[in-house]
């Protein structure tokens, strides 16, 4: 997995060539090495995926917005309207970059 580390997020991107164990990879590193962070999952070279392969990422994405930070990927070529809503998916990593920003704001409003 590429990290790299942004003002108010980390990046992650895959390796190599497997969703699935890039998926199973995640369930494992994030409780323990992204606790309290921002997360974006660059899974733009993937390309054309399957609604069945985002799904893949919705446990992950749920377990670690209960802790109140953003879990947002990006990938292009997913029809938007065909995701759930508990997915947040974007087509650019500056789209994920205004979400964080968005959510940011949102829970520092909650917290007043």
């Amino acid at each position: 997995m590429i990290i790299e580390n942004k003002e108010n997020y980390s990046l992650l991107r895959d390796e190599k060539n497997d969703i699935k164990s890039f998926v199973n990879y995640l369930k494992n590193c994030i409780p323990k090495d992204f606790t309290n962070k921002n997360l974006v999952v660059d899974i733009l070279k993937y390309g054309t995926l399957e609604l069945e392969e985002l799904l893949l990422f919705l446990s992950i994405s749920n377990q670690h917005r209960k802790q109140k930070c953003s879990f947002v990927i990006v990938n292009d070529t997913i029809m938007i309207d065909r995701v759930p809503e508990e997915l947040i998916v974007v087509p650019t990593l500056k789209e994920a970059e205004d979400v964080i920003q968005m959510e940011e704001i949102e829970r520092d409003l909650d917290a007043f």
